[in-house]
């Protein structure tokens, strides 16, 4: 046989040390690159969100105002707030009567509402009650050609009830520049008749988004876009985009950005902001590559430390190993003492007491070796001692049949059937038949004793009754029937053994009605307890539980089920073992 060289401990250590020291140096480097990444990411996103959400804000200060613009021009007290109807209202007094110094009026209170809110507001007000117009735009010059009531939006507006809308981003064609704007109307109606007077469109170009986004930095401007519940672009800093599908031009992939979403509370628009993934791991190959520094100089620094403690260890490894083939050839006195105080050292002094322990050990083996075959020769002496009472026994028989003591003959037949089945020695396993015949001849002894009173019934399948159980289980339990339940009977007892098969397992019950017991003296007979007695010299039902406990396990046993006056049920649980063949 070749001979296989062992792989040395020394290297063992090293590898060990070097596996111990690099396996957790990189599990740690490759996680607190990934753990920075996503640190990183959240932080972004965090960010993102905050910027996110006080645009949001601004943008929604912007459209509020545009509907209160149109809410007080159509409904607002004049400066001077009149309590009385006069002048109370310029813009319907403008709207109704249609005279220069009602347009003069009304003029200067837009113009106010404009100037006031510092902001680039442009104001249509669309006369319906036959008089002109007015327009206040002081940005952005007014093309007077245009007539909104061809627009497709007004007229479905003058239809519907609405007395409002927010038309998103379009072109504004009152404007001669045609910019993008953000438009809300409002119907004027008369506050005494109700008459539709006229309505008010107040619009502002989109490029107030632009201010919003001010304080933000270039490039997160570029990303920045608004879209509406229809998936349409209302804002993107590029305007071919603005009125297109959103997730068929810039929907930005999550699997590569961080992509950050809020929704507006004036209108049903997303605002959306995101920022590539590759721009935020800029950093992140920064500290990985710092890290990937660090774990080359920890393995370096291992490899030194690991040859240093493997040459420590090995060198009383080594003596040890010269001291263990000194034993093996026996020669104890020549043995090394190891001067480690180490775990090397305290192994070596052990393993000189194993030695001698071991020798100690051979020697008593050998003692009880000797003693094991004297115990044999004893026991095999002992086994005259049954065969001279079966004779004693079969004389008994034969005198009593002799002098027609029937009844003698009888109970001796089945205590002779008796003895024989409880010191046959060819295994610890019966087949059922054999245990119930031993029960047939044990009520034959005990009905000597108690005049035929006792009744035996067997309801047991066929096909059971070569199946194998432990030997001297069922005598204990109807011994107990007999003292515990019929002694004290008036009448005649009547014990029922019941054997069923089911599953993989054998339930036997053996039931009399007797006086049956209580709680307590179920207990005692199932536990072994000092004083507790079944009644009899026998194996106790304790011992029984322990024998089938033993043999089968914790699954299987007896169990009790009594009620005083109405006798009691023994339930038996065996594993179903056929006859081996």
């Amino acid at each position: 046989m070749k001979h296989v060289r062992p792989f040395r401990i020394k290297y063992k250590i090293m590898v060990i040390c070097m596996t111990v020291i690099i396996l957790p140096v990189l599990v740690m480097t490759i996680n607190s690159y990934y753990s920075s990444e996503r640190l990183l990411t959240q932080n972004y996103t965090t960010l993102l969100n905050d910027l996110a959400k006080q645009t949001n804000i601004r943008i929604d200060e912007f459209l509020k105002e545009i509907e209160k613009i149109s809410l007080l021009a159509s409904n607002g007290l004049s400066d001077n707030l009149s309590a009385t109807h006069e002048g109370s209202f310029p813009i319907q007094d403008f709207l109704r009567e249609g005279d220069e110094q009602h347009e003069i009026a009304a003029y200067n209170i837009l113009m106010n509402y404009i100037m006031m809110k510092d902001r680039v507001f442009s104001i249509y007000l669309y006369n319906m009650n036959g008089g002109q117009d007015l327009f206040v735009s002081p940005h952005q010059p007014i093309d007077p050609n245009f007539k909104v009531a061809n627009e497709l939006w007004f007229k479905k507006f003058m239809h519907d009830k609405d007395r409002t809308i927010t038309l998103t981003t379009r072109i504004d064609e009152q404007l001669e520049n045609k910019i993008l704007a953000v438009s809300h109307a409002r119907k004027i109606h008369d506050v005494t008749s109700g008459k539709l007077l006229g309505v008010i469109v107040v619009s502002i170009d989109i490029k107030f988004i632009e201010i919003v986004n001010r304080n933000l930095q270039e490039g997160l401007r570029s990303r920045f876009m608004i879209v509406d519940e229809n998936d349409k672009i209302v804002y993107n800093v590029n305007e071919r985009l603005i009125g297109t599908l959103f997730r068929d031009n810039v929907r930005p992939p999550e699997s590569l950005n961080v992509v950050v979403t809020s929704p507006l509370s004036q209108q049903k628009w997303t605002t959306y902001l995101y920022m590539p993934l590759d721009e935020l791991t800029a950093d992140g190959k920064i500290l990985g590559r710092n890290l990937v520094t660090l774990a080359i100089v920890i393995v370096l620094f291992a490899a030194v430390i690991s040859i240093f403690l493997s040459h420590v260890i090995t060198t009383p490894i080594k003596k040890l190993l010269r001291n263990i083939a000194l034993v093996e050839k026996g020669q104890f006195e020549q043995v090394e003492p190891i001067g480690s105080r180490d775990e090397i050292g305290h192994l070596s002094i052990r393993f000189n007491r194993m030695s001698h322990e071991l020798k100690r050990l051979v020697e008593r083996m050998q003692q009880e070796e000797i003693e094991k075959a004297k115990a044999e020769m004893r026991a095999l002496h002992d086994q005259i001692k049954p065969h001279f009472l079966y004779n004693t026994l079969g004389s008994v028989k034969w005198i009593a049949s002799m002098q027609q003591a029937d009844k003698i003959v009888e109970m001796t037949d089945a205590l002779i059937s008796m003895l024989r089945y409880a010191t046959k020695s060819d295994g610890t396993l019966v087949t059922i038949r054999e245990e119930l015949d031993n029960i047939t001849n044990y009520v034959t002894i005990q009905n000597v004793r108690y005049y035929d009173c006792i009744q035996m019934r067997y309801e047991v399948e066929d096909r059971l009754l070569d199946y194998r159980m432990p030997k001297m289980i069922l005598q204990p339990i109807v011994e107990n029937a007999i003292f515990h339940g019929l002694a004290e009977l008036e009448e005649d007892g009547i014990i029922t053994i019941r054997i069923q098969s089911q599953l993989d397992e054998v339930v036997i019950e053996v039931c009399d009605n007797g006086v049956g017991m209580d709680h307590q003296t179920m207990q005692n007979l199932l536990e072994e307890k000092p004083g507790a007695s079944t009644g009899t010299n026998g194996i106790g039902l304790h011992n029984v539980q322990r024998r089938i406990q033993l043999h089968f396990g914790k699954p299987y046993g007896i169990q009790v089920e009594s009620k005083m006056g109405e006798g009691t049920i023994f339930s038996i649980l065996l594993p179903a073992i056929p006859e081996a063949k």
